[in-house]
């Protein structure tokens, strides 16, 4: 099958921008609800290219975390959907005034939302994240110009031209969505050197995607990095509610990047809690310190590497501090920014945690679990951005914009 190349499917994006961020509300919802239907509708087409992809992960020896995260089943597809009619239900950025005033020369300046223009997604192994970052671009008035990877290239391509025909159907241009369709690494990097072109690239993958990302890219970018999401339980912790909220966090779904992967406990109630720890995390593999292994006698030693890792599978870190100053410390060196936990009752404790600890995400006494757009309600997310510029956090609609000044004036001049 012959390819298009990267340069030619920039221009194409880069043409289509001015006409996404002109479209209205009811052509975006149109759009993103006639793509829902075609996605049902369609579901034999897209599970047919689907089982390609997964015989040849299967072929290949993936993991079995990597094949569930490609495979496709008709209730994924039918969530694909439903994401998008969320989406069209949710408020539009487009056009918002942030903010105005008048200066005293009659002036009249507001700061207006705006797209970004032509964001680029580069991701791994996941189709759905073909329909939710084309959700949230269309939503948000910019162009998606998506990088999938080579298992997945089949699925992408297939969801992608269902995609495409609901932007022709609504009226807009299919190039609303361009989908690179050669898979091979240096394509990769073409793509991230796409200046000019791609307005912001956010990539959607493990640590050697991420390296790539800062090693080659020239384009403006967001990580979308690791989640090592730990959970401290101070001295004065609802042991029950402890125990719940760490089992939710680390099985519920381990292989996702808001799973806890670390677990620090005040010393005080370390005997107790460690205890209900070894039989409620029975199936989790275990590494700790000195005073873990005291208590868990199947908790092997953890290294400093095991503190820093992001394992995404049923592994747990621990490590039992003597302050909360201590947890904190703890916390901020190991910590990768994603999302961070106390359960406490002591309000004081609280409020330094959530001051003191350095992440997108900080909870006090609930799951790391609910850090993710669609539960704050953000309707599907392009990721969660673990920098400070220009996003944090889970990324909705408004994180897919920027700004603009407009000012009104009736013949002023600066002196």
């Amino acid at each position: 099958m012959p390819v298009s190349s990267i340069d030619d499917l920039g221009r194409r994006a880069k043409a289509a921008a001015p006409q996404m961020a002109r479209a209205s509300t009811a052509q975006k919802d149109d759009a993103l609800r006639t793509a829902a239907d075609l996605l049902v509708s369609r579901t034999d087409a897209v599970l047919a290219a689907n089982a390609e992809d997964v015989s040849g992960a299967e072929s290949r020896g993936e993991s079995a975390t990597v094949i569930d995260r490609l495979r496709l089943t008709p209730a994924k597809i039918e969530a694909m959907a439903g994401g998008l009619v969320q989406v069209a239900s949710l408020a539009d950025p487009m056009g918002e005034v942030i903010g105005g005033w008048v200066r005293p020369n009659g002036l009249r300046i507001s700061q207006v939302r705006v797209p970004l223009g032509v964001v680029g997604i580069i991701y791994e192994n996941r189709p759905n994240v073909t329909s939710d970052a084309f959700g949230l671009c269309l939503k948000s008035g910019n162009v998606a110009f998506l990088r999938g990877s080579s298992g997945a290239i089949r699925s992408n391509l297939a969801i992608a031209a269902v995609l495409r025909d609901a932007l022709v159907k609504a009226g807009l241009p299919a190039d609303g969505l361009v989908m690179v369709d050669d898979t091979r690494r240096e394509v990769a990097t073409q793509f991230m050197r796409q200046r000019g072109v791609i307005d912001c690239l956010i990539p959607r993958g493990g640590r050697s995607l991420i390296a790539s990302i800062l090693e080659n890219a020239t384009v403006p970018f967001i990580i979308d990095g690791d989640g090592n999401c730990h959970l401290y339980v101070d001295a004065s912790a609802d042991l029950s509610m402890a125990e719940s909220i760490l089992v939710n966090g680390k099985t519920q779904r381990p292989s996702v990047c808001n799973a806890l992967e670390s677990l620090v406990v005040h010393r005080d109630v370390a005997g107790d809690f460690l205890a209900r720890v070894d039989v409620a995390l029975a199936d989790v593999e275990l590494v700790g310190d000195e005073r873990a292994q005291a208590t868990i006698s199947r908790c092997a030693p953890a290294t400093d590497e095991d503190y820093a890792t992001e394992f995404l599978d049923l592994k747990l870190s621990i490590k039992v501090v003597d302050s909360l100053t201590e947890a904190i410390d703890h916390i901020n060196a190991t910590g990768t920014g994603h999302s961070e936990a106390i359960i406490t009752t002591e309000l004081a404790a609280a409020d330094r945690f959530v001051a003191e600890v350095d992440a997108a995400a900080v909870l006090v006494n609930a799951s790391t679990r609910f850090v993710d757009g669609e539960e704050f309600g953000f309707g599907a997310e392009i990721g969660i951005s673990t920098q400070k510029l220009h996003a944090r956090g889970p990324m909705g609609l408004r994180e897919l914009t920027t700004a603009k000044y407009v000012v009104h004036g009736a013949g002023q001049i600066r002196a």
